[in-house]
C-alpha cells in the first residue's frame, strides 16, 4: 500500500503546483503511517454459502486505478478491455472468446455496449466506437480531456463524460457532435467523473461540485439539475464534494452519491428530493426493491431502504479495505477490496457469508447478470461466480 499511497501524494504535489488538484481519494494525502487509515484485518467466520467459479481467463493490466475500466454485458456477449488497448468479445455463459481485438489505445473507461456499438474512452480524450459483431472499428473523435466514465448509448446518440467537467452528445453513427453540456470543474477534484446513463429522451450525471443534472438526449438542453450536497467550508478540501458516482435509476427513482457529502434519492422527472443521507461516498451503488447498497469512503457497507434512506444496516469489518462498489447476486451483498477478496454479505442483516481472492485489488464494481457475478480484478483476472442453488 506504502507504494500506492507515495504516488498519490507525488500526483497530488504536482497537481496542485499547476493550479489544479485531482486525486483518488484525499485521506490518503496523510499517508499509510495514520493507524486511522489502516485496513482492518480480515477475521475468521464460519461461511454459510460457497460460491463457485463458472470460468476465469487473463485479459492483462486492468490497472488498480482505473475503476471505470470494467466488463458489460450485451445479448449474452461480455466485453472488456485492458490498459493496453486489448479488447475482447467472450460468451458469458462459458468465457469462450467471440473475437479479440489490439486497439493499441490508452483506454481508460469503458467499454459502453449497446445498439450492436462499443465505446471505448482513453487517457488522450479520444473516444472510440466499436462494432459488437466483430471488433471492427467505426469511427473515433478527438475530445478535450481524458475520459474517466464509462460512455452511453441510446436513440442514436453516444454521451461521453469528459475530466474537464463536458458532456458531448456525439452522433452514434458517425461521431458528428450534436451538442456540449459544459460544467466548470472546482480547483481540487477527485480522479474520476459519473458515467452518464440514458433512460428514455434523458441523459443523467453527477457533476464535481455536488450536483445531479438530467439534459435531453436529443439536444442537450438541461432538464432540471439537483443538488446532492452543497459544498460548505473555506478550504478547496472541505468544498470537494464530487459526485463521481453514476446515477442509478430505479422504479422513477435517481439515486446519487456525493464524496464528504450524501446519498440523495430525486425524482427522475423532476429532480425533486425525496430524502437524503449524510453518507460520503465515490463508488457506484446497487439497487433492488429490498435495499440500496452503498459503499462509503471509510469502507463501511451500508444497506439502506430505497424509500426512506433509512438504514437497515451497516457493517463496519471491512474498513479503509479499498471497497469497491457493491453488487447484488441473489440475497447477498458483494464487495470486493484492494487484496482481491470478494466478500459475500448477507442482505438481511450484513453478517459475513463468504470470503474468496480472485486476483489483485478489484476496483471496478463487480457485475451481476442472471445471477452470474462477473469480476475484473487489477492484474487482468476476469471471473465469472454463481451462487449454489
Amino acid at each position: 500500500m506504502s507504494l500506492l499511497f507515495r504516488s498519490l501524494i507525488l500526483l497530488l504535489t504536482g497537481s496542485l503546483l499547476s493550479g489544479c488538484g485531482t486525486m483518488a481519494d484525499p485521506r490518503e494525502w496523510f499517508g499509510s503511517d495514520d493507524p486511522a487509515l489502516e485496513p482492518a484485518e480480515l477475521v475468521d467466520f464460519t461461511p454459510t454459502v460457497q460460491p463457485q467459479q463458472v470460468w476465469s481467463m487473463d485479459i492483462g493490466d486492468a490497472s488498480p486505478d482505473l475503476q471505470r475500466l470494467k466488463p458489460a454485458i450485451d445479448n449474452g456477449v461480455l466485453y472488456v478491455a485492458n490498459t493496453d488497448g486489448a479488447l475482447f468479445a467472450v460468451e458469458a455463459d462459458t468465457g469462450k472468446q467471440v473475437w479479440k481485438l489490439e486497439t493499441g489505445l490508452a483506454v481508460s473507461a469503458g467499454p459502453g455496449v449497446a445498439e450492436s456499438l462499443l465505446a471505448l474512452g482513453t487517457a488522450e480524450g479520444q473516444l472510440v466506437v466499436f462494432d459488437t459483431e466483430n471488433g471492427e472499428e467505426l469511427w473515433r473523435k478527438d475530445l478535450s480531456s481524458e475520459i474517466l466514465a464509462v460512455p452511453a448509448i441510446g436513440s442514436g446518440v453516444v454521451v461521453v463524460h469528459t475530466g474537464d467537467g463536458k458532456l458531448f452528445g456525439l452522433d452514434a453513427s458517425n461521431g458528428e457532435q450534436l451538442w456540449l453540456y459544459d460544467h466548470k470543474v472546482p480547483v481540487l477534484t477527485l480522479r474520476g467523473s459519473s458515467s452518464p446513463v440514458i433512460s428514455g429522451g434523458s441523459v443523467f450525471c453527477g457533476l464535481a461540485g455536488g450536483k445531479m443534472i438530467s439534459l435531453s438526449l436529443d439536444s442537450g438542453i438541461i432538464e432540471w439539475e439537483s443538488h446532492i450536497t452543497v459544498p460548505t467550508g473555506r478550504s478547496d478540501l472541505e468544498r470537494m464534494v464530487d459526485v463521481d458516482a453514476d446515477p442509478l435509476l430505479y422504479s422513477g427513482t435517481v439515486y446519487g452519491g456525493a464524496y464528504q457529502g450524501d446519498v440523495a434519492a430525486l425524482g427522475e422527472g423532476s429532480g425533486k428530493e425525496f430524502w437524503k443521507r449524510k453518507i460520503s461516498v465515490y463508488n457506484n451503488m446497487a439497487v433492488n426493491w429490498q435495499q440500496l447498497a452503498v459503499t462509503d469512503a471509510q469502507g463501511f457497507v451500508w444497506s439502506l431502504d430505497p424509500d426512506s434512506g433509512s438504514a437497515r444496516w451497516r457493517q463496519k469489518a471491512l474498513m479503509n479495505r479499498g471497497l469497491s462498489a457493491p453488487a447484488l447476486q441473489g440475497d447477498y451483498t458483494v464487495v470486493g477490496d484492494f487484496e482481491g477478496y470478494l466478500h459475500w454479505l448477507s442482505s438481511e442483516d450484513g453478517a459475513m457469508a463468504a470470503r474468496q481472492r480472485v486476483g489483485d485489488a478489484i476496483v471496478a464494481a463487480p457485475l451481476v447478470v442472471d445471477d452470474v457475478l462477473y469480476v475484473l480484478a487489477s492484474d487482468g483476472k476476469l471471473t465469472a461466480l454463481r451462487l449454489p442453488e
